[in-house]
């Protein structure tokens, strides 16, 4: 009931509209009655009696009543439209924004298809509820209880005899409802499933064709698509069980009339139009009979999918805003490790760092694949909190500080290059979206990607495909470098960002980092030690730990894991060090 509920708070800022729109359905509803009871009139009066002048007369009320419902019909529709699209036009914006504020341990969780089905069917499912299912509902109520009603003042017995149907109609509704549900939860879950597949095989398209594994992913796929038709089919089976016995006893009804009603107008006791007006009415019963278990689906589709997107959406981020954040809109740089530890999933994924940065220094990490130093970062960045110690910026506790400013503050090019499917331009300016242009070229002449920009077809108005597809790894590594040197930043992470240039653009790239070493702290994590070697000081990580720590000399003759992976890059001409970390 909660996922319910909190529908409905995107619903109350239209319960004017909607409380208009279901009046126009009352209307609707009432002005239904009308014509079977003209009907009954002409075929008494007019027909049998013979009082023509009544004619006129009640083709105008047709007509009248049918031009009256047709304006109300549209009206209402209109209305119920206008309220369902703005519900899930505020939904999906809300459920956006809060996907945006959730932290790196929630995506690590929720594969991507899984949230796309959230913002297109399931939400889908609930505008179609709105904009639908509930008029139609309530129309249909109201038709089956003014029948009813009307039937009872043509009358009493035959009305009886309609009512025994009903308590049949109720518990075949409550059996299709209570096992149409654990259907539809089943429904969505392999729709999920479905649409997550395709998207991953769609982004990773050049690796699947890169090992000639269509046959495997096309095989992977139909078995995929085999759950999800079962789950529909399993639905189905259940509305092919339940369906038909609404048909039957929607049916039943107008055997009752004919047999029953037919007996009555030979025995007297109503007339041949009172009965034409109770066969006008039947309509009224029947229908909502016949499409109960259809709405019935609809309804326990809405409520699976509003379950889905708010289970979804009330997920709380571990990452919060503290209550009174210290706001400081520029740093200094100065960071301080002090005892840090990292558990996830019960894991030790690093523990007891320690190390103090002055502003303006360059830092360099170097380990192993998985021994800690993007986490470290990560953690310098509050896309995770320690588990325990303390990581400060300026003195101050991260996680004290403003989240906003603590981010702002710091430029970082990632491991994984994401760029936008934008211009160049915009790629690069996406952290400063209202800088000028010779600001955006300075950026990138500074990462060294200016030239190759020039040189393509449409400069830095060109748009880079999805992920950057269709430029290689150094140039999309040269393009979020500088994006991250845009900001202009108190703090400027490098993770592996030159892993995929030349040497001489990389030895480019460190001389024109060195210009803004006083203005900014930086950290450069590597598996080069060329990227590293003339760092103000080197961390070395190894499960976890920081194992070693020094200049690079230092640590090239302390003749650990530095030196090992200096000798194994420069060979054993280079032994002592000091030639090449003096160069």
């Amino acid at each position: 009931m909660k996922a319910v509920k909190w529908v409905y708070s995107f619903l109350k800022k239209y319960k004017g509209k909607m409380a208009a729109g279901l009046l126009m359905t009352t209307g609707i509803a009432m002005l239904t009655i009308v014509s079977p009871f003209i009907s009954g009139i002409i075929v008494d009066d007019i027909i049998g009696k013979g009082q023509r002048s009544l004619l006129p007369v009640m083709i105008a009320c047709l007509l009248g009543v049918t031009l009256i419902k047709g304006v109300l019909r549209y009206s209402s529709q209109v209305m119920f439209e206008i309220c369902s699209q703005g519900v899930l036009y505020s939904m999906r914006d809300t459920v956006y924004k809060k996907l945006l504020q959730e932290d790196f341990n929630f995506y690590n969780k929720n594969r991507t298809g899984d949230l796309m089905s959230r913002q297109t069917g399931d939400m889908d499912a609930i505008r179609h509820f709105i904009a639908y299912v509930i008029y139609a509902v309530y129309e249909n109520i109201l038709l089956l209880s003014f029948a009813l009603i009307m039937i009872f003042t043509v009358n009493v017995k035959l009305a009886l005899c309609m009512l025994v149907v009903l308590p049949f109609t109720a518990l075949t509704t409550y059996g299709q409802s209570k096992r149409v549900r654990p259907a539809f939860g089943k429904i969505r879950q392999q729709f999920s499933s479905l649409n997550t597949f395709v998207q991953e095989n769609i982004s990773g398209n050049r690796v699947v064709k890169a090992f000639a594994r269509e046959d495997f992913e096309i095989e992977k796929f139909n078995k995929e698509n085999d759950a999800y038709r079962e789950a529909e089919l399993n639905a189905s089976a259940i509305w092919m069980k339940y369906v038909p016995v609404f048909e039957f006893l929607s049916n039943i009804l107008t055997v009752v009339l004919m047999l029953y009603g037919g007996y009555m107008v030979i025995d007297g006791e109503i007339t041949m139009g009172q009965m034409v007006t109770v066969n006008g009415y039947l309509w009224m019963l029947t229908v909502p009979l016949r499409m109960a278990g259809w709405w019935i689906n609809d309804i326990h589709r809405f409520i699976t999918s509003a379950e889905k997107i708010y289970k979804t959406y009330s997920v709380e981020p571990d990452i919060k805003e503290p209550c009174q954040p210290v706001v400081r809109k520029h740093f200094n740089g100065d960071v301080e490790f002090n005892h840090v530890f990292y558990q996830a999933d019960d894991a030790d994924i690093i523990t007891d760092i320690n190390f103090k940065v002055k502003a303006g220094q360059t830092v360099g990490i170097i380990g192993s694949t998985g021994s800690g130093k993007s986490t470290v970062m990560n953690l310098l960045c509050r896309f995770y909190d320690a588990s325990r110690g303390e990581v400060k910026v300026d003195g101050i506790n991260v996680k004290d500080l403003d989240l906003y400013d603590l981010r702002d503050n710091i430029g970082i090019a990632m491991q994984d290059v994401f760029l936008f499917s934008d211009t160049i331009e915009g790629n690069i300016a996406y952290g400063r979206p209202d800088c000028s242009f010779e600001e955006v070229k300075k950026a990138a002449k500074m990462a060294d990607a200016n030239l190759f920009i020039q040189n393509m077809p449409e400069g830095y108005d060109t748009i880079v495909g999805e992920r950057g597809v269709g430029l290689s790894g150094g140039q999309k590594q040269r393009i979020s470098l500088a994006r991250a040197l845009l900001k202009d930043p108190s703090i400027l992470i490098l993770d592996d960002t030159t892993s995929a240039v030349d040497m001489e653009t990389e030895s480019y790239i460190q001389n024109q980092l060195k210009k803004i070493e006083k203005n900014c702290t930086i950290f450069i994590i590597a598996y080069r030690i060329s990227s590293i070697k003339d760092a103000d000081f080197i961390l070395v990580m190894d499960k976890g730990r920081i194992v070693e720590s020094g200049t690079h000399s230092q640590l090239v003759e302390a003749g650990g894991y530095y030196a090992s992976a200096f000798y194994h890059q420069y060979g054993d001409f280079q032994k002592g060090g000091e030639g090449y970390g003096q160069k």
